[in-house]
């Protein structure tokens, strides 16, 4: 229901090194000196996600330029190649930050992940170690689910089954669109007959993307892994109140996270899920966007 107007002044699509593409969704330009904040969005986020134009008009009012990355399919198209996107999947985010860097050497790099994104952001981080703090100068990572199996059995209790229904609703064709450009790339009962996020990872994520089921998708990409080999300033912000995310995951990534000086974690008690709305008017003030912002100035 929030009201926020996209920011971006133009749309710009990049050639990935497997022949497909990714696009970006543009504010300036990024220049030396100058902080430039790339926002990677959650799962089915689209261009015009409310809570990343927020962030880089923000940023704009710091006199920053920013990229909404719209991950493959996001965009509106689907994409070429036999694989779809996914909350484990980090070749995409290395390489548009590894293409900033080149275009503008000493650009200083502020990036937020969020929900999905935050688990891809963290998990990213993690693989590069060390390495990731010449490519970025600080990160933010918002909502993120930690544990993706967990997450996924947490969904399917009471209310929380709307978000499932309401993501599958758009995920499941857009798989079935991927069948019908590589025949036999999985099961389509399975995929047409998925109700949880288990039963669509099983069905269709795991065997497009080279798992062994959901269980290893889920293993294999959960952020929760790497939170320890994160080497770059780095903020978690999280609601214990999160929907997606169960109490013990919180508690888990809250010990890693605390024995990592590279962290800095704000888990506050309220805010639900990439909520954080604040004060008694309307559409009252999205919290999140400025403790995000803070963050990554410093």
């Amino acid at each position: 229901m929030r009201w926020q107007p996209m920011v971006h002044d133009r749309v710009e699509r990049v050639t990935t090194p497997d022949g497909d593409h990714l696009t970006l969704a543009r504010l300036g330009s990024p220049t030396v000196g100058v902080p430039h904040l790339l926002v990677l969005h959650g799962l089915e986020g689209t261009i015009g996600a409310k809570y990343a134009h927020g962030l880089m008009a923000l940023a704009r009012s710091h006199g920053w330029s920013a990229d909404l990355l719209l991950f493959r399919t996001c965009d509106g198209e689907i994409n070429s190649a036999r694989r779809l996107y996914h909350s484990g999947e980090t070749s995409d985010t290395d390489f548009i930050v590894r293409w900033l860097t080149e275009k503008t050497p000493g650009v200083s790099l502020r990036i937020c992940g969020v929900s999905l994104g935050g688990n891809v952001l963290v998990k990213w981080l993690g693989e590069c170690g060390a390495g990731a703090k010449s490519l970025v100068h600080r990160a933010a990572a918002v909502s993120v689910p930690f544990d993706l199996g967990a997450g996924a059995s947490y969904l399917e209790r009471g209310f929380s089954r709307f978000y499932t229904k309401h993501f599958l609703s758009t995920l499941v064709p857009k798989a079935l669109r991927k069948l019908k450009q590589f025949p036999g790339a999985f099961d389509e009962r399975r995929a047409r007959s998925a109700k949880t996020f288990w039963e669509f990872d099983d069905a269709v994520t795991a065997p497009l993307h080279g798992f062994n089921g959901a269980a290893d998708y889920y293993e294999r990409s959960s952020s929760m892994a790497f939170i320890e080999r994160v080497r770059v300033p780095t903020l978690l912000f999280n609601s214990r109140d999160d929907p997606f995310v169960p109490p013990d995951v919180m508690s888990q990534a809250e010990s890693l996270a605390g024995a990592n000086r590279s962290i800095e974690l704000d888990f506050t008690a309220r805010g639900g899920h990439v909520g954080w709305i604040e004060g008694t008017g309307w559409p009252g003030i999205y919290y999140m966007e400025s403790r995000i912002i803070e963050y990554l100035s410093l």
